[in-house]
């Protein structure tokens, strides 16, 4: 379970790192800072994004289960301002997109990790 949870946040740091490399207005200092960012954005994930779900389910219900990129972009953006400076997004259109992308980095590294560890 321990070691689920940690592989869980290195290959979200990895899909941070690859994020970063991808944009401008997306800004990490390095590996060490995409793992801290990775390990608040498991504890936002856990605590905040369940109240800001329930909070918000007529609109994701209406949008189809969408406005849940906006709520995976207000978790990232809480994540930069808790990381400061060391992590910076610039602009909320950037979260959002990032947040998309993390989204489908991380769903390929954990189907490829998944399948690599069954064997």
């Amino acid at each position: 379970m321990f070691m689920r949870g940690f592989l869980s946040i290195f290959l979200n740091a990895i899909a941070l790192i690859l994020v970063s490399n991808m944009f401008d207005s997306f800004h990490l200092d390095g590996f060490g800072t995409a793992l801290l960012a990775s390990f608040i954005l498991a504890v936002l994930n856990t605590v905040v994004k369940p109240v800001l779900v329930v909070l918000t389910l007529p609109i994701t219900v209406i949008s189809l289960g969408l406005f849940l990129f906006i709520i995976n972009a207000l978790t990232l953006m809480i994540t930069q301002s808790v990381m400061g400076p060391s992590f910076v997004i610039d602009g909320f259109g950037t979260a959002i997109i990032a947040a998309m992308i993390i989204s489908v980095i991380n769903l390929i590294l954990n189907k490829f990790v998944k399948d690599t560890l069954r064997y």
